[in-house]
């Protein structure tokens, strides 16, 4: 069951995974700072001085200034600010995602170019060449 094992493991698909899993989690980092820090703060400047990772709502009933606040308190609150923030994320995310799956779509399609060397007939379904005029299963005539 071990040597199963070690053989699944060492597969190249297993480290094909984790090195994915790395590569994503970097990838994470970079797109979180891009909303954050590139994305969110012009955003918030043009609807009006809004930084969206402080918007909250407060469900305790007592008033709190600030989200830190409100944390440092206990008190229940809605981050929508936050979930804004998230939502950018994963739309950049699918966005990179999606054009990454299309190059390699792309790329796919260049690498298996049409090597057919044969058709169907029409009247028997028979292989025959391409260039076959005639089917030699059935004789008929093929254009």
């Amino acid at each position: 069951m071990f040597k199963e094992f070690r053989e699944f493991a060492l597969k190249g698909n297993v480290i094909d995974l984790a090195v994915g899993i790395i590569i994503g989690a970097a990838f994470n980092k970079v797109v979180q700072s891009l909303v954050n820090d590139i994305i969110m703060p012009p955003v918030g400047l043009l609807i009006g001085k809004v930084d969206f990772s402080s918007l909250f709502i407060n469900l305790s009933g007592k008033s709190f200034e600030t989200l830190a606040e409100a944390k440092k308190a206990g008190a229940a609150t809605i981050t929508y600010g936050l979930f804004i923030n998230n939502l950018v994320d994963f739309t950049i995310m699918a966005f990179v995602v999606f054009l990454m799956v299309k190059q390699i779509n792309r790329l796919r399609r260049e690498e298996t170019p049409s090597s057919a060397t044969t058709k169907d007939c029409p009247f028997c379904v028979s292989s025959i060449p391409l260039s076959a005029t005639r089917c030699p299963h059935c004789t008929s005539v093929v254009e």
